[in-house]
């Protein structure tokens, strides 16, 4: 008896170190994946929307995992690991938090830089695959695990086809979870091809997120991925009313403040997108003075381009450039990343290229921000672009070449690392800054043709959503080529058509009024100059006295 009472203890002492070990060794699990932890930094009414993501995870958890997700479908990365991190100190054996923390480090709309985020995804669904849960939640962190996966060996583009692919899985199975068809839809939106002008995967990820809006008007994800979906001159309209209710959704997100401007900015709206950028702007940077007073944060500058943009198509000049004379003033930034590089290269090179300030455009340097801009040749590219096209304007036809071999190396680097789409945006600016010199070098023909090549390319892409447009549209450059060789009726139909790509242009506006009026349409240059003239109101670029000196006579 007092053997087997023995061997008993023994047994449930074993029992009791080996279930120690077990949680020791979970512990030691989370500490390995370096989540991001801490309060949860909140500007404005804390907002984000209405989201109920039904999991198994405890009761007291629910209410911060609602949070999280709405975090997540408005793409604030940061704060919704934070959350889901808030999950896991309540409960860490919440498996759906562990997938929420890989899906926090998943930018699935754009290609991330580094290693570090695949590493941390990685190890964050090994634990969620470590815990027993039910068949829905199983099939969730499956299908994000076919992303991270073999990463090491398997290109971005493809993981994401897997992920869509095994999310498309848990949509149909689960055809009464609203979250896994959102989901989906967001997974569906990434694998479009950027140069598929019928926009079939949008359009289905659309019908997908318009099916489901009646009964949830106030989820971020349906507004936030609708506008995604729909960020095309073709389908703009689409989403308007959704764009003007975003905000309005998650209003403590600064994100949510800028994404109606992208359909804002497709449609010409530009007081609508002004006012969308400088909510957006003011929400972003009461974030960054809670995290670090002496830094900005990448959500800012994302929105000043957009501001930027939109008020050079008002001719509103000053604006434009105070914008510029802040950016200068940055010293830190965070997160380093392709948003900010593409921000603090394109609003210099904005304002000189929109102003037709060559001399200024020829001169432009590298912001003094530190930025790796080895790392980023695209954004690059955009200031080597302004230098080329302001040399080339000016008559400097060395100096342009000097800048031309440079976007040549850049397009090498991109082809490289097998970025297609961004080295056909170099390649378009290659193909424009020889068309330029070739015309300086009196091959008018041959230029024409090289501009008219540098168009169809730019017609036939989609633009990247970091970016609301080309800092010169090549249709728009196809007509003020056409109008320095004096083909007034030719740059008339080159403007024309650019305007339906790019509605409401200053410059667009303007080069259609003059190719009219250069080719004798006396009435449709009166239409396009009052156009110019209500477009700019208080404007004082030079056009717009010679859009009234017209019209007076």
């Amino acid at each position: 008896m007092k053997n087997a009472e023995r061997l008993l203890t023994i047994l449930i002492l074993s029992f009791l170190i080996s279930c120690q070990g077990k949680k020791t060794d979970k512990i030691s699990s989370i500490s390995n994946i370096d989540l991001l932890t801490g309060e949860i930094t909140l500007c404005g009414n804390g907002d984000f929307g209405e989201v109920s993501f039904a999991q198994s995870c405890k009761l007291d958890a629910r209410s911060t995992f609602d949070l999280a997700i709405s975090l997540l479908h408005s793409f604030e990365y940061t704060e919704a690991e934070k959350a889901f991190a808030k999950v896991l100190e309540i409960d860490p054996k919440c498996a759906m938090a562990y997938w929420g923390v890989a899906m926090s480090n998943f930018h699935s709309l754009w290609l991330q830089s580094g290693t570090d985020y695949l590493i941390k995804g990685e190890k964050a669904l090994k634990i969620a695959n470590s815990i027993s849960t039910d068949k829905r939640e199983t099939a969730y962190i499956h299908a994000l695990a076919t992303f991270y996966d073999d990463w090491e060996n398997k290109n971005h583009q493809v993981r994401v086809r897997l992920f869509e692919e095994e999310m498309q899985k848990v949509y149909q199975t689960y055809g009464d979870d609203k979250e896994a068809a959102i989901f989906y839809a967001l997974a569906l939106r990434a694998t479009a091809d950027p140069t598929d002008k019928t926009y079939a995967v949008q359009r289905k990820s659309g019908k997908i997120l318009e099916s489901i809006y009646p009964n949830q008007p106030n989820h971020p994800g349906i507004a936030h991925y609708l506008i995604h979906n729909y960020d095309y001159p073709e389908l703009a309209e689409l989403a308007l009313p959704t764009a003007r209710m975003y905000a309005q959704i998650a209003p403590a997100s600064a994100h949510a403040q800028h994404m109606p401007s992208h359909i804002f900015t497709r449609l010409g709206l530009w007081d609508e997108s002004i006012n969308s950028n400088i909510n957006s702007t003011e929400s972003a940077l009461c974030y960054s003075q809670s995290i670090d007073p002496q830094a900005h944060w990448d959500e800012e500058l994302h929105g000043m381009d957009y501001l930027v943009y939109a008020y050079l198509q008002k001719g509103d000049m000053q604006k434009a450039y105070d914008e510029f004379e802040y950016l200068k003033s940055f010293k830190k930034v965070f997160p380093v990343n392709f948003k900010v590089a593409y921000t603090a290269a394109a609003i210099p090179a904005r304002i000189a290229l929109e102003s037709r300030n060559w001399k200024e455009a020829a001169v432009l340097q590298k912001p003094g921000m530190v930025l790796d801009w080895n790392l980023m040749p695209w954004q690059e590219s955009i200031l080597i672009y302004a230098r080329a096209m302001g040399s080339i304007r000016m008559g400097n036809i060395k100096d342009s070449k000097v800048e031309l071999e440079k976007l040549i190396a850049n397009r090498q680097k991109l082809l490289k690392e097998e970025d297609a789409y961004k080295a056909n945006q170099v390649n378009i600016q290659i193909k424009t800054i020889e068309a330029w010199i070739a015309l300086a070098e009196n091959q008018v023909p041959e230029a024409i043709e090289e501009m008219r090549k540098a168009a169809e390319m730019e017609y036939n892409t989609n633009k990247h959503p970091v970016t609301p447009g080309e800092v010169l549209p090549a249709g728009e450059v196809l007509g003020d080529m056409l109008l320095v060789v004096d083909q007034p009726e030719e740059a008339l139909v080159a403007y024309e058509y650019d305007l339906k790509q790019h509605p409401n242009r200053f410059n667009g506006i303007f080069g259609a009024a003059t190719a009219a009026r250069n080719s004798g349409q006396k009435e449709l240059a009166n239409s396009y100059f009052k156009q110019l003239i209500e477009l700019g109101n208080d404007s004082e670029r030079p056009e717009m006295a010679i859009a009234k000196a017209y019209l007076k006579k």
